[in-house]
């Protein structure tokens, strides 16, 4: 089994601005797919580094899509950091068709919390 893996346009957005403070990003976000999200997804382990988020009123989740924050990420370029890097990616989990999406990359010193707004218009737009 293999997860085939997507981005945003705003995803992309993001990593493109990240990746010019954080040189090492596009290696890191390689090495966090295969030591989170497919450990997570495809062999059931849980590192405590990735955490679904749900909305107290339901309307982030659907029977389809779940979506997740990866808490645990380690940035290279944040030396001395390791997994506690700041850095959070907020990606979409297609479980009928084993596909991640990826929403939304930020540093935790730059924004505090996920775009719900932006979460709720992917949903939006999926599910038509």
């Amino acid at each position: 089994m293999k997860i085939d893996y997507d981005e945003t346009d705003e995803f992309a957005k993001d990593f493109k601005k990240l990746a010019k403070r954080f040189k090492t990003l596009a290696d890191d976000i390689e090495t966090a797919k295969k030591n989170a999200i497919e450990l997570y997804h495809l062999h059931k382990i849980d590192n405590q580094s990735i955490f679904q988020i749900q909305s107290a009123s339901g309307g982030l989740i659907n029977d389809e899509i779940e979506i997740y924050k990866l808490k645990k990420f380690a940035c290279k370029s944040l030396k001395g950091k390791g997994v506690q890097s700041g850095i959070r990616v907020i990606y979409a989990y297609h479980k009928n068709r084993l596909r991640i999406e990826f929403i939304e990359i930020y540093y935790k010193g730059d924004k505090k919390d996920e775009n719900r707004e932006r979460i709720k218009a992917y949903l939006t737009e999926k599910v038509k």
